[in-house]
């Protein structure tokens, strides 16, 4: 059984910060996929809703996740989004449906 998880991070901007939350998030990409561990990230935006993000992430095992949060790029970014979000950021942790035989 795999250990993989998918993690689901909802971000609200405050009014006047959706772009540096864009500009923020989209910086986070290349330093985190260069992470051993790291199997996908990636930001999308609300098109209804311009203050909204999530970010999809997908790690090895927590362990990878753990590490991740230990990071420089991580640790900057969280400093950021204490400054610019609305409310504090939402994260989901999701795990793999095993298949049915």
């Amino acid at each position: 059984m795999s250990n993989t998880l998918t993690i689901v991070a909802g971000f609200t901007a405050k009014p006047g910060q959706e772009q540096r939350l864009r500009d923020e998030l989209t910086a986070m990409i290349a330093p985190s996929l260069a992470e051993e561990g790291c199997l996908g990230y990636q930001p999308y935006a609300d098109p209804a809703d311009p203050s909204r993000m999530v970010i999809v992430e997908e790690w090895a095992d927590s362990a990878a996740l753990d590490y991740h949060f230990s990071l420089p790029h991580f640790t900057h970014v969280a400093q950021v989004l204490e400054e610019i979000l609305a409310e504090p950021f939402t994260l989901r942790r999701l795990t793999d449906v095993p298949a049915q035989d």
